[in-house]
């Protein structure tokens, strides 16, 4: 991806996100410059990747395959300095596309409808050899347990949950003609480098020309303190 449409889809997502009336925590509308004054007391948010993400999936197709997402808090499963054992996200997937098929080995997590249009959640358990089941899907939404067959499409309005259990496949979209979603998550520890299994085999972070400055910095670019 171009630095220019990543910066494009920051800036855009800010207006989208503020239109919601949510309010973002200070680190999301750090410049670049305010990174390099930046010591160890920021540690948390360089090392659980708080901030902003923008992800194609490794496949420069955003339009099709993509999110951009800012993480709010996030604890660590691998670092003990850091007790949270909980995480939030704003996500925002626009219509046409598709965040792509995956389950997660460890973490629970609420997916909500923050706002905007309407949520598809396409649902499968997962087989022993980690491919799609067949099996009914057991799921809860907003507190009402159901079940549904396998490859059900939820519908998700606004103010609507649902929660996916480990190793329970998801993809998601914005349901067309509906406008764009702003999609809350709700999660035990978040690890988007170990955590995540993909039917797909699909990348995480951007390659990225740059073609400009950064307007954000994204959660796996922060410069370390100096010493």
């Amino acid at each position: 991806m171009k630095r220019s449409e990543i910066n494009g889809l920051i800036r855009r997502a800010e207006q989208f996100i503020g239109k919601q009336q949510f309010a973002l925590p200070p680190f999301a509308h750090w410049t670049p410059a305010d990174w390099q004054g930046k010591g160890p007391e920021c540690d948390e948010i360089r090392d659980n990747m708080l901030g902003w993400d923008v992800t194609d999936y490794g496949l420069g197709k955003f339009g099709e395959v993509g999110l951009v997402l800012v993480t709010i808090r996030n604890g660590n499963q691998n670092n003990p300095a850091y007790r949270k054992p909980y995480a939030e996200k704003l996500l925002i997937s626009e219509e046409g596309q598709v965040a792509p098929m995956h389950f997660h080995w460890n973490k629970m997590e609420d997916i909500i409808n923050r706002g905007g249009g309407t949520l598809v959640m396409k649902l499968y358990n997962a087989d022993a050899g980690d491919g799609l089941d067949s099996t009914d899907v057991d799921v809860v939404c907003d507190g009402v347990r159901m079940t549904v067959p396998a490859g059900t499409e939820l519908e998700l309005k606004p103010g609507e949950s649902v929660a996916l259990t480990p190793r329970m496949y998801h993809a998601f979209w914005a349901k067309k003609g509906c406008g764009p979603v702003l999609i809350g998550e709700v999660s035990q520890c978040n690890d988007d480098n170990t955590d995540n299994r993909f039917y797909e085999s699909v990348g995480r972070f951007p390659r990225i020309d740059e073609d400009e400055a950064p307007y954000r910095l994204l959660c796996n670019e922060y410069p370390r303190p100096a010493l």
